[in-house]
């Protein structure tokens, strides 16, 4: 899986490396059981702080997308609990709509974007 870091972006670093493996998963790129890379290598490999990427690492595992094994390493393992997931959604996504709302974007705007971004992921 090919990581884009963008080193001019005003979004964290650790940040933008969780969307990253994310999109890898929803992509299918990554795969329940696929190990990820080790905190130095992978700092090694695109240029950043041992600390950054084992601050993304803690994170995916807090938001169940991955586990700590000691032989593995960081190992994708999906925490299927769905109904935290939408209630972390649904807070998400109120604060994107306000915007969208500001921003005078309309409801079917937002459904089109929607079921673009849901047809991207195979969904």
């Amino acid at each position: 899986m090919l990581l884009k870091i963008d080193f001019d972006s005003d979004e964290a670093l650790y940040i933008q490396l969780r969307n990253q493996i994310i999109l890898g998963i929803a992509t299918e790129e990554l795969r329940e059981g696929d190990s990820l890379p080790s905190v130095r290598a992978l700092a090694e490999n695109i240029g950043i702080n041992m600390h950054t990427v084992n601050k993304a690492y803690a994170v995916l595992r807090e938001e169940g997308f991955l586990t700590l094994d000691r032989h593995r390493g960081a190992v994708i393992a999906l925490d299927l609990d769905k109904l935290r997931t939408l209630r972390e959604i649904d807070g998400a996504l109120r604060v994107i709509i306000a915007r969208a709302v500001c921003k005078r974007i309309s409801r079917e705007e937002i459904h089109q974007l929607i079921d673009e971004i849901m047809n991207d992921f195979g969904g």
